[in-house]
């Protein structure tokens, strides 16, 4: 453990909390709940009007659950688990939501959280071991420790088009969608981008509008949700199941209620091969993606015989034979982007009231006040909605002024991408631990954020204890974790893809090269890495 000298100036520092949390969403209400349980006096601070981050944000029609909703809640209350019933299989935006909505309210948090106070910069003090925040209002707040808990998708982006602001009509952002009811009769639609968010989107409010045009730059694969209620003796095999449930979610590879098939995909026959294909593609959730073939990520043959099985399926859906192929991904294989799962996607493109635009043969030259130019013809619209995505991983970073010690800025430290100490910490950054940062373990993530929490938690915990002001990581820490996680990166097929998990983004200024910015690994194996850490007294870090 490398001491360092107790600053005096450090104990007797004026500060307005101990612990200061940016952000209201899932981690930031279980680390507030958390901290509580410490004694200590924490402060989140929230940029919209309620709590729920990406359930609060994300309001667009279809928004909900690719997670089990019964495996996606907060596993830490059991009181809380016999209060609340699911009424989905994969749960809307607005019930997931009221149940955010819930949490606060019965955990009392609000009180400790202030809203509509968006942190535009969050400075180290080398003298006191603090942290300044300054909020947009101007005002500034101190404390000792500042935890992070921005998500890694809550930085929307808009594409680079000239023109936007020229549209006469309506315009949304699906992440930054009106509270109010946005009434979709007998309009003119166009909607840019057909990810996760899109397709929801489109797939949604085709039955509503007077026309639909889908603008496509890349496909993306797509699997069937089998979204269903959840009926009474199901429910109650839920509850009595809760144990199993997130002990499963615990053993599996991303957390998940699916894990990886232990066979590969040319261990077995043809035949098993395509029953099992069958299989997945009839069950509901990501079972397809999470639960395949051991082999179909890493194995361009193995991941072959899958992308080509979906690709019929898509052809069996889609009638018009010209739009199937359109709707093919050709530049990647299924699952080596994030997988968005729908129920009647395809079956859009048989309306008569739907159009898809390819705009890679007929790129999209600017926003007209009436609607949308292509290299082909003009568009008229009534509302434009932009599925355009986020700046994912690092964005939520990049929009905030972060300085470490001696005043190094961390945007300039990740320029050629991240480097953190188990996606927790940054080597620099004293007393600053980031939940859901870059290179921790995602996948489903709410079993994620409960044990990130518990970690800095407990890493917490142990500076009360030990009466220390300063924990910060080692250059060689970060040095280490960095290349770790770059080396978990090697041959999967989703590093050579472009996508956001890959930190590409053609709408955002220096985010055209691929990065490594997320732990591909296993979760159990990243716990067992982190646990080991603190069962040796932190002796990796530096300590004062």
């Amino acid at each position: 453990m490398a001491e360092l000298r107790q600053d005096n100036t450090a104990q007797t520092a004026a500060l307005d909390y101990d612990v200061i949390i940016i952000g209201a969403g899932l981690s930031g209400m279980y680390q507030l709940y958390r901290l509580r349980e410490l004694g200590l006096s924490a402060r989140v601070f929230e940029a919209g009007t309620g709590v729920g981050g990406t359930w609060y944000w994300n309001r667009y029609p279809g928004a909900r659950f690719d997670s089990e909703s019964y495996s996606y809640g907060y596993s830490f209350s059991k009181e809380l688990l016999e209060e609340w019933e699911w009424s989905e299989h994969f749960a809307g935006q607005p019930e997931t939501l009221r149940y955010c909505n819930y949490v606060a309210d019965k955990f009392d948090l609000r009180r400790d959280i202030q809203f509509e106070s968006r942190v535009t910069s969050a400075i180290y003090q080398d003298d006191t071991r603090s942290w300044r925040i300054t909020l947009e209002s101007g005002a500034q707040h101190a404390c000792r420790f500042l935890i992070t808990a921005i998500g890694p998708l809550s930085t929307p982006t808009l594409p680079r088009i000239e023109g936007r602001d020229d549209f006469r009509g309506q315009s949304f952002h699906t992440a930054r969608w009106p509270k109010q009811k946005v009434d979709f009769t007998g309009k003119r639609v166009a909607v840019i981008g057909t990810g996760a968010t899109g397709i929801q989107t489109i797939q949604t409010i085709a039955g509503e509008v007077g026309h639909l045009t889908v603008f496509q730059r890349t496909a993306n694969w797509a699997a069937p949700l089998h979204n269903g209620k959840i009926d009474a003796e199901t429910q109650a095999r839920i509850k009595a199941g809760y144990p199993e449930i997130f002990a499963r979610c615990k053993e599996t590879f991303a957390c998940f209620v699916h894990t990886p098939d232990p066979r590969g995909a040319f261990e077995v026959s043809e035949e098993e091969r395509e029953a099992f294909y069958e299989k997945l593609y009839g069950e509901h959730g990501f079972g397809i993606w999470q639960g395949n073939f051991k082999d179909i990520l890493i194995d361009r043959a193995a991941n072959a015989t899958i992308s080509d099985f979906v690709a019929r399926k898509i052809r069996e859906r889609v009638r018009d034979p010209k739009v199937a192929e359109m709707l093919i991904p050709k530049n990647h294989g299924f699952g080596t982007r994030r997988l968005p799962l729908e129920t009647f996607y395809y079956e859009v493109y048989n309306r008569d009231n739907v159009e898809l635009v390819d705009i890679k043969e007929t790129p999209i030259e600017r926003i007209t006040p009436e609607g949308i130019r292509t290299t082909d013809k003009d568009y008229a619209f009534d509302i434009i909605i932009y599925a355009t995505g986020f700046d994912a991983i690092t964005g939520s970073f990049d929009k905030i002024d972060f300085r470490g010690a001696h005043g190094a800025r961390l945007k300039e430290k990740w320029t050629h991408g991240p480097a953190t100490y188990l996606g927790l910490m940054v080597d620099g950054f004293p007393n600053m631990m980031m939940l859901m940062g870059p290179h921790t373990a995602l996948g489903n993530i709410p079993r994620s954020i409960e044990y990130s929490v518990d970690w800095v938690t407990g890493l917490i915990r142990f500076a009360q204890a030990k009466g220390l002001t300063f924990l910060d990581a080692t250059p060689e820490g970060t040095a280490d974790w960095t290349e770790h996680v770059k080396a978990l990166g090697t041959g999967l097929l989703s590093n050579e893809v472009d996508s956001w998990m890959t930190g590409i983004n053609r709408n955002v200024e220096g985010k055209q090269t691929r990065i490594v910015a997320r732990y591909s690994g296993s979760a159990p194996a990243y716990r067992a890495r982190c646990d080991e850490v603190a069962a040796k007294g932190y002796v990796e870090l530096r300590l004062g």
